[in-house]
């Protein structure tokens, strides 16, 4: 390989490796398959939250059908890039109810950075809500939805978001009253540089 070509490529390798370096220790982190990784057993309630100025990158459940068809879950944060800022607020959102189809987006142009959900016996489904933060002024542009997790009801669920500057600011999900699973689609956004004056996008 010529050395030229070498030395320009060398500094593009390292910022690249600056950026996304932290990204992969958290995802080799999340991969830890253990029991003591989820945060919740079957049929209990948790309530999760990403350290502050972190928001929720990755997604991990499974499903069990003899343990009330429900799942367990695990989460991954990741630090925001300095160009967000600091959070200058975080909520809970209205409470999404079980048993039903719903689509939600932080509002205020947040960012998801928690889950809190209960589970319910009598319909074989949890309730969910979202914890959210605003960074700023800043507003969300670029969305786009994941495909379905799981690709069919009863399956595991693996969702990374290896776009470093696309944020989940939501999700749309669906429930099967006959397999009593739900599918999920993540809404995943970018966010603006600058200020803007949209209360929510």
């Amino acid at each position: 390989m010529d050395l030229t070509l070498l030395w320009v490529l060398l500094p593009l390798v390292t910022v690249a490796w600056g950026q996304y370096g932290d990204y992969g220790y958290s995802y080799q982190q999340y991969h830890d398959y253990s029991d003591d990784g989820w945060v919740n057993l079957n049929r209990q309630g948790f309530s999760y939250q990403c350290p502050h100025g972190q928001v929720v990158v990755a997604v991990r459940s499974i499903f069990s059908k003899k343990e009330g068809s429900d799942r367990q879950w695990n989460y991954a944060c990741m630090p925001t890039p300095q160009s967000l800022g600091e959070p200058s607020e975080c909520w809970w959102e209205e409470i999404n109810r079980a048993g039903m189809e719903w689509y939600q987006t932080c509002s205020n142009n947040g960012l998801v950075a928690g889950f809190q959900s209960r589970y319910f016996e009598s319909v074989l489904d949890r309730e969910w809500q979202f914890y959210c933060c605003r960074y700023r002024k800043r507003c969300p542009y670029s969305c786009w939805l994941t495909t379905e997790y799981p690709g069919h009801y009863g399956e595991e669920i693996d969702m990374v978001s290896y776009n470093y500057d696309y944020y989940i600011r939501g999700a749309a999900t669906t429930f099967s009253a006959v397999e009593r699973d739900r599918q999920w689609k993540f809404i995943m956004c970018r966010m603006t540089d600058y200020d803007c004056e949209f209360a929510n996008v």
